[in-house]
């Protein structure tokens, strides 16, 4: 017989959809049990909570937060003692001395010898011993000397920094020029003192396929953090190397200009 419902079997199959969307996982009409996605999608844009003992590593001892990287300003020119050295079309980075600690024992030797000559030129002018005290003197003219000789030797000596290769330069009478290419380097590190801490100073040790050992182990160098990430930078990223010295280069450029 048959059936008085007006509705054609093509509805009744509409109304099982419509019962298997209600239970299904959509986010117009679901029971309470259903999980709920749409939460889920904006989780994904909150920013991570952090908590404040993740914190601590970031702040100094004096609970301020660490500042960014200050850096320093890329030399234009390389000094006329570094300059021979290098080939017309490699791009200069940086020269550095050896920090001034290097001196500290020579330093300490010149002032003992100066009290040491003080004293004694007053004992033996005491005694009238002025044949003694000419001995003196002279022994005193040969520390400085020696003194004196150390001081030019750390001027002369350089660390330099190139678009390809490091090199050290040393020596004030016999000239030795160390170099080793930027591709060759397998590891560097700087190793860092209490004190080289305290006085920023710290000793660079770099490796390399073939070990050249003018470069295995450079020291005192100062800025040694800033110094890392300048080598860094030039073996991994030159362009921002070259587009912070352009940008140096433009700020030098305005401020001569407005005065």
């Amino acid at each position: 017989m048959a059936s008085d419902d007006p509705r054609r079997p093509e509805d009744e199959g509409d109304e099982f959809e419509r019962q298997d969307r209600d239970t299904g996982p959509f986010p117009g009409d679901r029971p309470e049990s259903a999980p709920d996605y749409a939460d889920d999608e904006t989780a994904e844009f909150l920013p991570p909570e952090i908590r404040e003992e993740e914190l601590l590593g970031l702040r100094t001892g004096s609970g301020l937060p660490v500042g960014p990287r200050s850096v320093l300003p890329l030399e234009e020119e390389a000094s006329s003692l570094v300059s021979r050295y290098l080939f017309p079309t490699e791009k200069f980075r940086g020269e550095w001395k050896k920090h001034w600690i290097h001196l500290l024992n020579q330093i300490l030797i010149g002032v003992g010898a100066t009290i040491a000559l003080g004293w004694l030129v007053g004992w033996e002018a005491k005694h009238r011993l002025t044949g003694l005290m000419t001995v003196t003197v002279l022994i005193w003219l040969g520390v400085m000397g020696w003194v004196a000789w150390r001081v030019a030797d750390w001027y002369m000596d350089r660390f330099v920094l190139t678009n390809k290769r490091l090199m050290v330069i040393n020596g004030l009478v016999t000239r030795t020029v160390g170099m080793m290419p930027l591709l060759r380097v397998t590891d560097m590190k700087y190793q860092q003192s209490p004190l080289g801490r305290m006085l920023n100073y710290g000793t660079f040790v770099v490796e390399s396929a073939g070990q050249d050992q003018a470069l295995r182990e450079v020291k005192p160098l100062p800025n040694p953090n800033e110094l890392y990430l300048r080598i860094v930078e030039e073996m991994y990223e030159p362009e921002a190397v070259e587009a912070r010295l352009s940008r140096s280069i433009e700020d030098e450029e305005a401020m001569t200009g407005d005065a």
